[in-house]
């Protein structure tokens, strides 16, 4: 039997998902599980106002989900990690079973 997570793992994870079940940041996270972008692109690549798309990436920030680092006078954005990458790829997986009637699988 697998070990229950700890009280901070479970909290650290409904953050997370949290931060998550807004459809902006989840279409944020996608473009960014696939490389590096700035606000501009981020912004005109989801149909956001650029403020809008700031304030998104600052709390995916915060949460742990996006790092950033600098180009010259540009901030770039991606996705933190691995573990970040398969969550939101696993994420829409699911979501296209969902919506698609594509077969479930183990």
């Amino acid at each position: 039997m697998q070990e229950q997570p700890t009280g901070a793992q479970v909290e650290a994870a409904v953050e997370a998902f949290r931060m998550l079940s807004d459809a902006t940041r989840l279409r944020l996270m996608w473009l960014l599980t696939t490389g590096e972008f700035d606000v501009g692109s981020l912004a005109a690549a989801v149909g956001a106002a650029r403020p809008s798309v700031s304030q998104h990436l600052a709390k995916l920030r915060l949460a742990g989900l996006v790092q950033t680092r600098r180009d010259g006078r540009r901030v770039l954005y991606r996705a933190r990690d691995a573990h970040v990458r398969a969550l939101i790829g696993e994420a829409l997986y699911h979501a296209d079973h969902e919506v698609s009637g594509i077969p479930r699988h183990d």
